[in-house]
């Protein structure tokens, strides 16, 4: 089924899009024009997902669409399980549900992000335990340090000159 927005252009929102907006149909969510268009653009996203960016894509098809009704969107699909979020200097970054099996690392100098599979820190992971018996979950903040240009000093323990 195909969605048509006032502007006329015609998207194919997909089953996963179809399946999100009947979740929230279901939760007694009404689906205006305006939320049928937030969800669409945010199941087409790929990757990390800022509302800002969100709304101006959404409102250069939808006039309309006010940047509050955005972050309220996203936030109802963190609640029902679409959306998940990890803190990045920016503020808070949304991934679908089943992407965010990544690691956020910013450079506290320079403000160069990057992102690592999760694999890559199990041993920090595990020796992190050993020591604590506190199992950190490191895809939910970003991890601040020094980037590789800017440890001129070499400082492999994050210590700062």
């Amino acid at each position: 089924m195909a969605n048509t927005f006032s502007t006329g252009l015609t998207q194919d929102p997909g089953p996963e899009t179809d399946s999100v907006l009947e979740l929230l149909r279901q939760r007694g969510h009404r689906m205006t024009e305006q939320r049928r268009a937030i969800v669409l653009e945010i199941m087409s996203t790929r990757g990390h997902i800022v509302p800002a960016d969100i709304a101006g894509r959404v409102q250069e098809k939808e006039p309309g669409v006010n940047s509050s009704t955005v972050y309220r969107t996203v936030e109802l699909l963190e609640e029902v399980g679409v959306l998940t979020h990890a803190h990045v200097e920016r503020g808070p970054e949304y991934h679908h549900a089943g992407e965010h099996n990544h690691v956020h690392l910013v450079c506290s100098s320079c403000g160069a992000e990057r992102s690592l599979p999760v694999g890559t820190v199990d041993s920090a992971r595990d020796g992190f335990v050993a020591a604590t018996g506190f199992v950190p979950d490191f895809t939910h903040y970003a991890v601040w340090g020094l980037c590789e240009d800017c440890d001129g000093q070499g400082l492999k323990d994050g210590s700062k000159p």
